[in-house]
């Protein structure tokens, strides 16, 4: 056998040592992206306050959107009550709901007799607050070439970058590279040159010869070829992958992002209608609109046939406008009222008297008390 050159022999031994280092090491959680060292980043005039901390704070407007506009009074209508559902509707819903469900007999809502039916005009009020919040961090990504545009001018403040919205009271969020805050740097990651990352440590023992190459006595592995390891997803079996935060690059790009988010802060009150329905039922369906009114700044709903809705409405446009000005520029706010009808129906069946309720313009159906279920099991 032809001896090998001594550097070879070198080379053979070291590869022959990381194999069984990476095949006999424990399994230890590969190295996740680094952190680029605050040395990295500069100072940017205009924004020593708002990265103070490493940034990411909301940032409170500078005035205003509309300082000069006070909230009108809006007309309220006078007619808050809408017709009740037919007998008719009442028992072809209850027997839709009831053929609905796998496990009850439809006997009840077809056969039973309806001995009474009440409505109950139920509001709910809703408080809708449209704002606009930005906030400021330091940023990075693997350099491609862009252009580093650091201290060729003046970078413009956070509320100064004009940024196109969404529509009115949805949701939505954007980032942006602040213009003149861009530079390239030169990043050293883990062990050589951080281009790569020496020994991932995910190489798993091949799990048909359990490391030892041969299958069934002396017949090569076939799940292996024979080398008693199999390919880790990350590395490929070559032991290094490539560095997360500089993607082999070895420069990054480092600048502000500007993170600017709209929201649409949403509150209900309903009147309390002592139907025995719970509140949380409402949440799923809508109601007859009878009252809305938008504008920048809202003023409060009065002359309401039940007094707590006009508290309600007073004390959440007070708390909204105090609340979201802060950090936050508002946008639109608007108010609407609902009229949720929901019908108590009285039912008899076999002697029995029950209840079911139906709510909602959806004519959605709850039964709490359905008089004829069973157990249904699948075998």
């Amino acid at each position: 056998m032809k001896e090998c050159l001594p550097k070879q022999r070198i080379k053979t031994k070291l590869r022959l040592f990381f194999y069984l280092s990476a095949l006999y090491a424990p399994t230890v959680p590969s190295p996740g992206p680094m952190v680029p060292p605050a040395s990295m980043f500069g100072n940017v005039p205009g924004y020593e306050d708002t990265l103070a901390g490493g940034g990411g704070g909301y940032l409170p407007p500078p005035m205003p959107l509309h300082p000069n506009r006070d909230p009108e009074p809006a007309p309220v209508p006078q007619d808050w009550n809408i017709p009740s559902i037919t007998e008719d509707v009442a028992r072809e819903r209850f027997i839709m709901y009831a053929s609905g469900k796998c496990c009850y007999n439809n006997a009840p809502a077809k056969d039973g007799v309806i001995t009474n039916m009440q409505a109950f005009n139920t509001y709910r009020y809703r408080l809708e607050t449209f704002t606009e919040s930005r906030s400021t961090e330091w940023a990075t990504k693997p350099y491609e070439g862009e252009l580093a545009d650091f201290y060729t001018q003046t970078a413009p403040r956070p509320w100064e970058i004009p940024v196109t919205g969404p529509s009115l009271f949805q949701n939505h969020e954007e980032n942006i590279k602040v213009p003149y805050t861009s530079s390239n740097k030169v990043f050293v990651c883990l062990f050589e040159s951080q281009r790569v990352i020496f020994y991932c440590g995910c190489i798993p023992v091949c799990w048909v010869c359990n490391g030892s190459g041969k299958q069934g006595g002396d017949s090569p592995c076939n799940q292996c070829n024979q080398r008693g390891r199999e390919n880790c997803s990350k590395c490929h079996g070559n032991g290094t992958k490539e560095c997360e935060t500089c993607k082999g690059k070895q420069q990054l790009l480092t600048y502000i992002n500007l993170k600017v988010e709209w929201k649409n802060n949403v509150e209900d009150y309903v009147v309390e209608q002592n139907s025995g329905l719970e509140v949380d039922d409402l949440s799923d369906v809508t109601g007859k609109t009878l009252f809305k009114n938008a504008q920048y700044m809202l003023y409060p709903v009065y002359g309401f046939p039940d007094p707590s809705l006009s508290q309600a409405s007073d004390r959440l446009v007070r708390e909204h406008q105090a609340k979201y000005s802060q950090n936050s520029r508002i946008l639109q706010q608007q108010q609407t009222i609902e009229l949720i009808p929901i019908t108590k129906v009285t039912y008899k069946w076999k002697g029995g008297i029950h209840v079911y309720y139906i709510y909602g313009n959806e004519h959605q159906v709850k039964a709490p008390d359905y008089p004829a279920t069973c157990c249904c099991s699948i075998m």
